[in-house]
């Protein structure tokens, strides 16, 4: 299907009739001074022009907390298999970017079928960057925009259309519900290009001085370097930089028992590395205990460890949201890669 071309009131009716598919609608909207994705009640709630958002949208497949199973005491048990058809309005590229970094790694190895089950619901509908937030720097780490992984992708033009490309079945199928909207000429496709170009070069508020790939080789030669202790020594060790990322995945299991004592439930939570219990094992052993090595550890798994797992690709998608949540100003990842770069010299 050929690229459509709504108007402003045209999209509006398209997002009403999404609403009406019976669907949970996720988009993005204003929230005290700021932007969150929720469930969408109206067309004139959606804000296409939001910077960022509070949480990243991976929420809705990987959930802050998610039952995995139900059990009797000393009984069987059964798995749970939460979620539901879900379409995800809005998904700014660096957000998709991270959600398809999560899919890669929850597919390989052990297959985590409560992720996969859910994400295969869920249809998403990208959405070129409007505004560009206080501390975004998508454009060093290649995400600023995108080609694939989406099943449609929303571009809004100068003139306030917008273009819809639906790339999968998923996306075709919503898209016949467009209703007026009309093929996007060839100026239509060379504006939205301009908008690509202009993503490209101005989501970078701040400015990594080497190509991403080349982290990985920074930080094997910088394990013991000085800035993980002096960064380490303003860290409150909330996780708030943890807690707002798109790609961090990692997650807490335990096991309650209800209050009858005869059943009880499994489930699993959201957890950070950089909580000073996060690596705290049986026996009370805490294997990362030192706020340096915590903090090491976090841009460790974003340059170098997960990059391992995925083919190289950085797991950090450079939304911004760590350094705007960091109270101690210590997040910013590009200000410690810079001066690793500069002190390994390879740059």
């Amino acid at each position: 299907m050929s690229v459509l071309k709504f108007t402003p009131k045209q999209f509006d009716d398209f997002v009403s009739t999404l609403l009406k598919t019976g669907r949970p609608v996720m988009a993005p909207q204003a929230k005290n001074g700021r932007f969150a994705f929720g469930p969408l009640a109206s067309a004139a709630d959606l804000r296409l022009d939001y910077d960022v958002t509070i949480l990243p949208p991976k929420k809705y497949v990987l959930p802050q907390v998610e039952t995995l199973l139900e059990f009797e005491v000393c009984g069987p048990c059964r798995s749970v298999q939460e979620g539901e058809p879900m379409i995800l309005l809005g998904v700014h590229p660096y957000d998709l970017a991270a959600i398809l970094q999560m899919d890669e790694l929850f597919r390989q190895g052990q297959y985590d079928k409560h992720y996969m089950d859910r994400r295969c619901q869920i249809t998403i509908i990208a959405l070129d960057v409007v505004t560009p937030s206080a501390n975004v720097f998508a454009s060093s780490m290649g995400t600023a925009t995108v080609t694939s992984g989406y099943d449609i992708l929303l571009t809004v033009l100068k003139d306030g259309s917008i273009l819809a490309d639906a790339a999968t079945a998923k996306g075709q199928e919503l898209i016949r519900l467009a209703g007026s909207a009309v093929p996007a000429s060839e100026a239509d496709l060379l504006a939205r290009k301009a908008v690509w170009e202009h993503n490209n070069a101005v989501l970078n508020k701040h400015i990594l001085l080497c190509k991403p790939s080349l982290l990985p080789k920074v930080l094997e030669q910088s394990y013991n370097h000085p800035v993980w202790e002096e960064k380490a020594r303003l860290c409150y060790s909330c996780g708030s930089c943890n807690q707002v990322c798109p790609t961090c995945y990692c997650f807490d299991v335990q096991d309650r028992v209800n209050w009858d004592l005869k059943t009880g439930y499994r489930f699993r939570a959201w957890d950070g590395c950089l909580l000073e219990n996060f690596a705290t094992v049986a026996g009370n052993h805490n294997f990362r205990k030192d706020r340096a090595a915590r903090y090491r550890h976090r841009l460790y798994r974003k340059g170098k460890y997960v990059p391992e797992k995925i083919g190289g690709q950085i797991a950090c998608v450079g939304c911004g949201r760590c350094i705007s949540a960091c109270t101690a100003k210590i997040a910013n990842p590009v200000e410690v890669y810079n001066r690793l770069l500069q002190d390994t010299k390879l740059g």
